[in-house]
């Protein structure tokens, strides 16, 4: 008799909107994965509903990884923390966290240059300006989508100091200016530096 399949691993996909699996970084897409779809919003047929910073429908040390995109700049800064330990609560101990986020200090440069309003790329929401990134995508704001607004921001020393804080034993971080983003990949016991890089490698956009 052949030996059963493996299980396949768990990624909890945070704040999801219509975003699936298909749209998170290479490592997600070996096969190994499936993908559990948490949302504020019922009408993209999430798995759970919730917000980041009430997660208490999912189980602590639940999942192999959490996956959030374009999340965390969502809340309050005294949230910050909570919404991070919360992140470490629910991986296994052997899991990971993946966090994107806009990266201010590059977006500053264009701020001072003038560009506050001028359009740095079109995403498929349409163009996004230095002031979509500090305050939230002005269009959907306008449309009524007020839980699109940001609320704090982050430099990639501010979130890494966020992610020691939130309790994270080892952690590594992307920058990547041309995209105007932040990376974090934070776990949740001790590990080698070269295992954070090969994470970072895997399930952070290059």
């Amino acid at each position: 008799m052949a030996d059963p399949a493996p299980a396949l691993r768990q990624v909890l996909h945070v704040g999801c909107g219509t975003a699936t699996i298909a749209n998170m970084p290479a490592g997600f897409q070996d096969g190994s994965w499936k993908e559990v779809r948490f949302d504020i919003n019922p009408d993209v047929a999430p798995d759970i509903i919730g917000t980041i910073t009430d997660m208490d429908a999912v189980d602590s040390d639940s999942v192999d990884a959490v996956y959030s995109s374009h999340n965390i700049e969502h809340v309050f800064p005294h949230e910050v923390d909570g919404v991070l330990a919360e992140f470490r609560r629910v991986i296994k101990p052997d899991g990971f966290v993946v966090v994107t986020c806009p990266d201010l200090e590059e977006v500053a440069k264009h701020i001072a240059a003038g560009r506050l309003e001028d359009p740095l790329y079109t995403s498929p929401s349409g163009p996004i300006a230095p002031l979509d990134i500090l305050y939230g995508h002005g269009a959907a704001i306008a449309r009524g989508e007020v839980y699109m607004a940001h609320r704090t921001g982050f430099t990639v020393k501010t979130l890494g100091a966020h992610a020691q804080a939130a309790g994270f034993a080892g952690f590594g971080l992307r920058r990547r200016p041309q995209n105007f983003d932040l990376w974090l990949i934070a776990t949740k016991l001790p590990v080698a530096n070269d295992h954070v890089a090969d994470l970072l490698r895997r399930f952070a956009r290059a």
